[in-house]
């Protein structure tokens, strides 16, 4: 799992014109949740703070956050909120974790290279673009790279062919397609109408 620093500093105002002058000054608010607690104020440099968010908010991705006079915490992003128009932050929540402690966590499936069944002419079929794992935050990998280049036509790849890290479960049906290569015009089953033709 990616992981980066921050910092920010506790906030003490709250309300929509405080909070207003508050990003008028280049900062944006912010909470942590966690630890049974009121959740901690916070605010933190809106220019920094885009900046990291930009590389990895779509990713899971552990944040080492220093509060000013509050110690350091480990966390996760939550809700970003942007304005709808300008697309400027607003607000950013984040959430404490345990990093000893086991979670689901869903992971993206990259798919590397070109399928020798497309070039002759098949349909790349993809039917799972993540799994889900489940361990330790830090054991969690930042996604799943399956190289599809010996697929060809006729060919599928079942997440069970899936490399799945030591320490981590995979909770994702292992028998579940995650891509194939057909036959252009070949119809496309999906799970359900299996279902019904089997009984």
């Amino acid at each position: 799992m990616l992981q980066v620093e921050m910092s920010a500093s506790v906030r003490n105002t709250s309300g929509k014109g405080p909070m207003r002058q508050l990003r008028m000054e280049g900062m944006t608010p912010g909470v942590v949740y966690g630890r049974g607690e009121e959740a901690l104020k916070l605010q933190m440099d809106t220019k920094v703070l885009m900046a990291k968010l930009l590389k990895f908010y779509r990713y899971n991705t552990v944040v080492t956050l220093d509060v000013e006079n509050e110690g350091v915490r480990s966390v996760m992003v939550g809700e970003v909120q942007t304005d709808p128009v300008t697309d400027t932050l607003i607000h950013v929540d984040f959430c404490e974790i345990d990093l000893e402690k086991e979670r689901a966590y869903k992971v993206p499936v990259v798919f590397e290279g070109t399928a020798k069944g497309v070039d002759l002419g098949g349909l790349l079929i993809v039917s799972c673009s993540q799994v889900v794992f489940q361990g330790k935050p830090l054991d969690i990998p930042d996604d799943v790279k399956v190289d599809i280049s010996g697929l060809a036509i006729g060919d599928e790849l079942k997440c069970s062919s899936f490399a799945v890290p030591a320490n981590v479960t995979m909770l994702t049906d292992a028998d579940s397609v995650a891509v194939s290569v057909i036959k252009p015009g070949e119809k496309i089953e999906d799970e359900d109408e299996a279902d019904s033709k089997a009984k």
